[in-house]
Order: C-alpha cells, then sequence, then structure tokens
C-alpha cells in the first residue's frame, strides 16, 4: 500500500417512492486511494446502518488536504482493534505534521506493538491536540518544552592536519 492519503466521502441509501430524500452520510476515511476509501466507507456504513453498495450510492468523494503541512502538531487517535484475545478501545498520541502521517505512525506502531493489521483497526477520530495541558502521554509530553535540545555525545573534534596520502605504510599492532 502506498502513502495513506484523508478522504471525506458522502453517501446515502438509493432514493425510491418510499424515501425520495434519503439521509446522507459522511465519514472522514484514510486510505491509500480512493477506491479503497470507498471500500472502506460501504464496510462501516453497513456495520452503523442496514445499508450496502447494492442499494446505495456514494454522492461525493473529496481529498482532505493538510492546512499547514510544514507545522509540527500532536495528534490523539481513538481506535478500536481486533487482537487475538477480543476487541480493544485505544487512545494514542502522536508528532507529527499532519493527520494522515499520524495515521500512517498509528498503523506502523500497532502493528509492530500489538500486532494489528490495518483491516483488524478501525479509526474512531483523529484531533489535532492544541493545547499542551491536553496532552496525556508523557512521551509525547517531554517533547513539547520550549528549549528541548538533543545532545549529540561521543563526537570528536576534526583533525587540523590530516592528510590525504601518507608517506609509510600505517602500522595497526603494536
Amino acid at each position: 500500500m502506498g502513502r495513506l492519503q484523508e478522504y471525506q466521502v458522502i453517501g446515502r441509501l438509493l432514493p425510491n417512492d418510499a424515501n425520495p430524500s434519503p439521509k446522507l452520510y459522511r465519514m472522514r476515511i484514510f486510505a491509500p486511494n480512493d477506491v479503497v476509501a470507498k471500500s472502506r466507507f460501504w464496510y462501516f456504513l453497513s456495520k452503523l446502518r442496514k445499508i450496502k453498495k447494492a442499494n446505495g450510492e456514494i454522492v461525493s468523494l473529496n481529498k482532505i488536504h493538510e492546512k499547514r503541512p510544514t507545522k509540527v502538531k500532536n495528534f490523539g487517535i481513538w481506535i478500536r482493534y481486533d487482537s487475538r484475545s477480543g476487541t480493544h478501545n485505544m487512545y494514542k498520541e502522536y508528532r507529527e505534521m499532519s493527520r494522515c502521517d499520524a495515521v500512517q505512525a498509528m498503523y506502523q506502531d500497532m502493528a509492530s506493538r500489538h500486532r494489528a493489521r490495518f483491516r483488524t483497526i478501525h479509526i474512531l477520530k483523529v484531533i489535532e491536540v492544541e493545547k499542551d495541558a491536553d496532552i496525556r502521554r508523557p512521551y509525547i509530553r517531554q517533547l513539547i518544552s520550549k528549549d528541548l535540545k538533543f545532545p549529540l555525545p561521543a563526537r570528536s573534534p576534526p583533525k587540523t592536519n590530516k592528510h590525504v596520502f601518507a608517506a609509510k605504510r600505517p602500522a595497526t599492532f603494536f
């Protein structure tokens, strides 16, 4: 699969004589392309309502772009996933540049820590956490200080009189 993109999919039940203007259903889906986005929409809608692809239609499909893709933001993601022992709800936080990057990081994290596959994870909600006080996880909280510095240990100063060629062979044992 390619990089994930965010889609807004709007669909409804097909109009008929009994219901000429059916209710619209809107979802934000993270998928690698629009075909997978439509498929995931029908998957979730069939679980929520008695609507399937055969008796429904997609009204609109829009790709959602990040407003500020160069700013680092904190994201909170609510998910539900199936493990070998049952179904679990979870809240995770990530520090990324966009919602799509945060969801991509979440899928990688869930695959590594919990062996959860793409098909078993249902994203319930993705929000941008604006206030620093609202961040719950300590591994994200440690990254929000203003004077954050990453030390570079074991750095040696550059040699001043470095030679490209040597007149004699180097001694490798003493």
